[in-house]
């Protein structure tokens, strides 16, 4: 089985622009987040796809590979679908280009989920993560994600699901973290396939595949990571990397 990484890296961001090229201890997020996936030694290769040749530039000059977008693209799934069309391999697993505390364990689970599946029943896996903080759990910005007996994803949503109607029932919520295993065809039918309206609603790529009928099978990890959205993120990123 040919597994690869790709890190999809936009240089714009509407909350905190040119995120990916901030400083990050002497070297930029995106050249740190590369560098922490190639370290895990877990896959066959790890690229960068962007469409800025300022990050592209970034990666090459650090000794990195990446790849140049050929089209706009709405959403980071996209961007590795048309990287990965003519690579021969079976499995690509997306790492989020903020994310510069890249965690192993987590990796693992997700390559395991595809070696344990020899009916290929699952179309692709991702994180989820226990929460318990109520403003979390309310926060729009923070996702959540509801499951089956087997784990299989039943519904991604930014409102709180379930909804805690009865208050008594013990309920656990689960944030998803945006970490995606897919095969090869699973996200090339992504690609191919227009968007619904469970997706266009909540905005949201991952409602896509089950709107489809992909099977999406979660994993669950205790590591919350770091993500930097903000430049508050990039401080704490900063203190923690000490």
């Amino acid at each position: 089985m040919k597994i690869i990484s790709m890190i999809p890296a936009r240089y714009s961001a509407s909350r905190f622009p040119a995120k990916l090229m901030q400083d990050l201890r002497g070297k930029t997020v995106i050249v740190r987040t590369y560098e922490a996936t190639v370290a895990t030694k877990l896959f066959d290769d790890v690229f960068v796809v962007t469409d800025s040749a300022i990050i592209y530039d970034e990666i090459v000059n650090n000794g990195g590979k990446a790849i140049m977008s050929k089209k706009e693209h709405d959403c980071g799934s996209d961007r590795i679908a048309e990287a990965v069309e003519d690579l021969d391999i079976d499995v690509v697993i997306n790492v989020q280009g903020d994310e510069p505390f890249t965690d192993k364990e987590s990796l693992v689970k997700l390559i395991e989920v595809f070696k344990n599946d020899p009916k290929k029943e699952v179309d692709l896996a991702s994180l989820m993560v226990h929460i318990t903080d109520e403003e979390e759990i309310n926060n729009p910005n923070t996702v959540k994600v509801i499951v089956d007996q087997s784990d299989f994803a039943l519904y991604f949503s930014r409102s709180p699901i379930p909804y805690p109607r009865d208050k008594s029932v013990a309920v656990k919520y689960y944030k998803h973290k945006g970490v995606y295993a897919f095969r090869k065809q699973a996200i090339l039918d992504f690609y191919r396939l227009p968007m619904l309206t469970l997706e266009a609603s909540e905005k949201l790529e991952q409602l896509r595949y089950l709107e489809y009928g992909k099977r999406i099978k979660m994993v669950e990890t205790d590591v919350q990571g770091v993500e930097i959205d903000t430049p508050e993120d990039l401080e704490r990123a900063k203190k923690l990397w000490k």
